[in-house]
């Protein structure tokens, strides 16, 4: 079956036919959540006769009980302006879907700045892309013209504004003369550009573009020209464009009040159980209800809270070097999540600190190592150590707890720390700055308790690598 397919005139009549005996509407929503909970634009593409997933092509046919294969148009496609290519999103992308639809009808709506915020891997890009190809006909499938993105994962991209603002004018076949290629000139000329036309833009790792100090807190933009984009698009009487932002840290400037009604930010959390099923299934391991590896794969999901980024690290890793063999690779290290499992369920009985613990989650096996923990976790933990100290320290002692605790906890284990470490004491306001500035960096999980009051607590995988460094900060106190 071929990637993406397409519906001739001839099988949209009838499918048409089939939906009008049923009594649905052309984009009826139980018509979309028989197909497989797919988005109005699926279904809107679908009418238009453009080419969609072939999952999603076939479900729309069965929910009206239509043969698929008869309504396929198989005459050759002309030639068009393809979909970028996408550094995160592919065919193994599973779940999300009630999100992706929410998402898509804010900015289908008044929000012109979505942010996505959160953990290292846990999707955030993808999430971005995913929402791309969601409003592909917001923009008319003009992928040259009507989307742009700038990417500073890498710290040999370029970052500051005059360089990203040319090259999207210059994408949307703005000519520029030498005098216009000022910060002032680029600035006027982009956001007017993005105000007066429909242009779906993405921006990724946004935390690199932020800066900031112990006393006053970070967040702030490091250049006065990005602040300035941001916040003129925003307080704009009108904007026909539409920027989809990643990043692991919150662009404090941007949360404002003020503009409430043309900002959104949504923080993302690990894949539900359902969803890791389906990425396991995906990547071709048995996780049927009959099948005895399901349980296993779902206590490494559980372990790891359904953290993408390691999950398909984890499966590619059992089907490339155990051939799918679930078992073999689960002698290897399954006394790890073991250790992990019974250090949760203590938690769970009231035994909450577990300074002793030894999790690997993070070095787990060698492509988690290299992948997960050389490539993302490292760079966090040292941006963290780099920039805010104390949050760095903060985030080291309270890995001391196993679960969620009220946030005094953290504070008393961070004061001693540092007391230690210092030999001076630590005032309340530099606990409260260490706190907020993991809160931040999505570093720190709020949550409420059984009694409805505020905790702290750690992704496992933080915590993992947490416990690693508050070991080697207590072997310097006692050297």
């Amino acid at each position: 079956m071929a990637d993406s397919l397409k519906a001739s005139q001839q099988g949209l009549e009838q499918v048409d036919r089939a939906r009008r005996k049923k009594g649905w509407n052309k984009d009826a929503l139980v018509w979309r959540n028989a197909a497989g909970e797919i988005g109005r634009s699926t279904l809107q593409r679908f009418w238009r006769g453009t080419p969609i997933r072939q999952q999603y092509f076939v479900g729309i046919c069965k929910a009206v009980a239509v043969d698929w294969e008869e309504i396929v148009d198989d005459t050759p496609p002309v030639q068009t302006d393809s979909r970028p290519d996408f550094f995160a999103y592919d065919s193994s992308w599973v779940g999300r879907t009630q999100l992706v639809a929410e998402l898509s009808e804010k900015l289908r709506g008044s929000c012109r700045l979505l942010l996505i915020l959160g953990l290292t891997g846990i999707g955030k890009t993808a999430l971005a892309e995913r929402l791309a190809v969601e409003l592909e006909d917001w923009f008319d499938g003009d992928w040259k013209k009507r989307f742009q993105r700038a990417n500073f994962d890498y710290e040999d991209k370029p970052t500051d504004f005059d360089t990203v603002a040319a090259r999207w004018l210059e994408g949307w076949g703005v000519r520029l003369q030498p005098e216009e290629k000022t910060p002032e000139k680029l600035l006027q000329r982009v956001v007017a550009y993005l105000r007066q036309n429909q242009v779906l833009v993405l921006i990724d790792s946004l935390e690199r573009l932020l800066t900031g100090n112990e006393e006053e807190g970070w967040g702030d933009f490091a250049s006065e020209w990005w602040e300035k984009f941001f916040l003129r698009l925003l307080s704009a009487e009108s904007c026909q464009s539409r920027l989809i932002v990643t990043s692991q840290d919150l662009p404090v400037k941007l949360v404002n009040d003020r503009w409430k009604n043309f900002w959104h930010r949504h923080i993302l959390y690990g894949l539900e159980e359902s969803e890791q099923v389906a990425l396991f299934e995906i990547a071709g391991l048995d996780v049927s209800r009959e099948s005895a590896d399901r349980p296993l794969l779902l206590r490494l999901g559980n372990a790891y809270k359904g953290h993408p980024l390691v999950l398909r690290t984890i499966a590619g890793e059992i089907q490339e070097s155990y051939k799918g063999n679930l078992r073999e690779y689960w002698q290897k290290i399954g006394s790890k999540i073991e250790e992990v499992e019974e250090a949760l369920a203590e938690a769970e009985r009231g035994i909450v600190e577990g300074a002793q613990d030894e999790w690997d989650l993070h070095k787990l096996t060698r492509q988690v190592r290299q992948k997960v923990n050389k490539e993302r976790l490292k760079d966090v933990f040292d941006r963290l150590q780099r920039e805010v100290k104390d949050a760095y320290y903060m985030l080291c002692a309270a890995s001391n707890f196993r679960g969620p605790v009220q946030e005094e906890g953290w504070l008393i284990l961070f004061a001693g720390l540092v007391e230690d470490l210092e030999e001076q004491d630590c005032s309340d306001e530099r606990q409260e700055r260490a706190v907020e500035a993991l809160i931040n960096r999505f570093l720190a999980e709020e949550s409420f308790n059984h009694n409805d009051k505020p905790v702290l607590g750690q992704h496992n995988l933080v915590r993992s690598v947490a416990l690693e460094h508050h070991k080697q900060l207590l072997s310097c106190i006692t050297d």
